[in-house]
């Protein structure tokens, strides 16, 4: 009798929910489990998760996968925990990545001056979207938190280190995901002293970052050995197989989030972008350079939640000339702007409606200013580095033609739209193959070929390009609060 082959297990912890997918030699990739979670909005700008509901759902997932060689687990990147070290129960819920509860203390940072030193050292801006400030926060607000510091009983991390002291006894964070805090110094791989200073989060109570493919332990009561943990976007990079400099991706779900291979050593963080590290195999670190739009999904779920369409196949196809041209634009500033811009007080609008715009018209331009706002975070990121003609996308808005078909003449590049169509997942679970031993990067099995590509056949002209920043411009300054 053949010998079945081996598999690995990607686990993709995401805002919405937690999936699982088998990745086998040969090549097979299919969904396991798919769990959702709530969502909790105590006040305006705060977002929350439960973190024992997470941790429910990964678990879960580890339900499904009995037999694995390896399990991969990626995390929500900026998503922040706080517990106790014996005990393991949370002190406070997590306070997610889209929460902007800390933007007052931020925006002092920034009226200090001290944006050059998270920029020089950390690579990043100072926003309330990265994780240090947020960790600031559950030390000074989450129940017992400073008493259990004092006595060295406090654990303080972002959600990956939570899941792997929970799961396997071990207290670390990957490298991806320190270099998502603004704490950790990107030219060394370490955490950085005068930026815990800066932030006040001390450095003694961070764990250590390690390798994104490593020998993370036995997952405890199930036999099963965590080979790898990325952040959420990181993996699907990898997923992408994106693995040379220049090789970019956009991954549409609640935001837009562009990553493009930069290489072996850090890129410039000039022009708005974010230099990041990609991954780290052993002792190899890849960087990337980041560009992200806070509001994709969202946007559209918003516009849902307002009763302007129930199903997503009533937008997928709009005749005549774009909204754009014929002046109506929608900027998807409803969380703000991130890149290039990192404008918190910029808000979401419409602009250019008259008595005779409909529905649709409106549908329509939220669909191009999601993609408008892609490009000028692509625009902005190949001043940095050379990017590939070529971009591949995923996501729930990649299943949008309308959308697709606009984002390739506002991008002005081929859109590549892979048939695997969960792509974190498959860049987790290949990770989580390479750690197991199953193979090397270069020798993985193939999933994710070209289902749809587009070519920028009409490229949008740079005066609409200028009309939509010209609209971008007037949502900024609007937020006072």
């Amino acid at each position: 009798m053949a010998k079945a082959p081996r598999f690995v297990v990607g686990i993709d912890q995401g805002t919405t929910s937690t999936k699982a997918f088998r990745l086998r030699q040969d090549g097979e990739f299919v969904p396991l489990c798919n769990v959702e979670h709530r969502q909790f909005y105590p006040q305006a700008g705060w977002v929350e998760h439960d973190p024992l509901e997470l941790l429910g759902a990964v678990e879960q997932c580890l339900d499904a996968s009995a037999g694995a060689a390896g399990i991969g687990l990626d995390n929500q990147g900026e998503t922040v925990v706080a517990w106790h070290a014996e005990t393991g129960a949370p002190l406070y819920r997590a306070i997610v990545w889209q929460d902007n509860r800390t933007r007052t203390q931020v925006e002092q940072l920034r009226h200090d001056g001290a944006e050059a030193l998270t920029r020089s050292r950390a690579g990043l801006p100072l926003d309330a979207y990265f994780a240090a400030s947020k960790l600031r926060w559950l030390l000074d607000h989450a129940p017992d938190a400073r008493r259990l510091a004092r006595q060295g009983l406090l654990r303080l991390g972002t959600s990956d280190a939570f899941f792997l002291d929970r799961l396997c006894g071990i207290y670390a964070t990957d490298i991806t995901t320190a270099s998502r805090t603004s704490l950790m110094n990107l030219a060394t791989g370490a955490w950085d002293p005068e930026l815990c200073r800066l932030f006040g989060v001390p450095i003694g109570l961070l764990p250590p970052i390690l390798p994104s493919v490593h020998p993370f332990g036995e997952i405890r009561g199930r036999g099963l050995a965590l080979t790898a943990a990325i952040v959420d976007q990181q993996a699907a990079l990898f997923g992408h197989g994106c693995h040379l400099p220049g090789d970019i991706k956009i991954t549409f779900g609640t935001g837009a989030f562009a990553l493009a291979v930069a290489g072996d050593k850090p890129p410039a963080g000039d022009g708005g972008m974010l230099p990041t590290v990609a991954w780290r195999i052993g002792d190899r670190t890849a960087y990337a350079m980041d560009g992200g739009v806070y509001n994709a999904a969202s946007a559209l779920n918003w516009v849902r939640g307002l009763g302007l369409f129930t199903d997503l196949r009533e937008i997928d196809a709009f005749p005549g000339p774009t909204a754009l041209e014929r002046g109506l634009a929608f900027v998807p500033a409803l969380s703000g702007l991130a890149c290039p811009y990192w404008d918190r007080s910029a808000a979401g609008l419409w602009l250019g409606m008259g008595l005779e715009t409909t529905r649709d018209d409106m549908l329509q331009a939220v669909l191009e200013g999601i993609a408008m706002r892609s490009a000028q975070a692509l625009t902005a990121m190949d001043t940095q580095i050379p990017l590939a003609r070529s971009v591949s996308v995923d996501g729930g808005l990649a299943r949008n033609r309308y959308f697709c078909d606009f984002l390739a003449r506002a991008l002005g590049r081929e859109i590549v739209i892979p048939s695997a169509p969960e792509l974190t997942g498959l860049g987790c679970a290949q990770l989580a193959y390479v750690g197991a031993g199953l193979g090397p990067v270069d020798g993985l099995p193939p999933v994710a070929r070209p289902e749809r590509v587009i070519a920028a056949a009409e490229p949008l002209p740079p005066a609409l390009h200028a009309r939509y920043a010209d609209a971008v411009a007037r949502s900024r300054g609007w937020r006072t609060d």
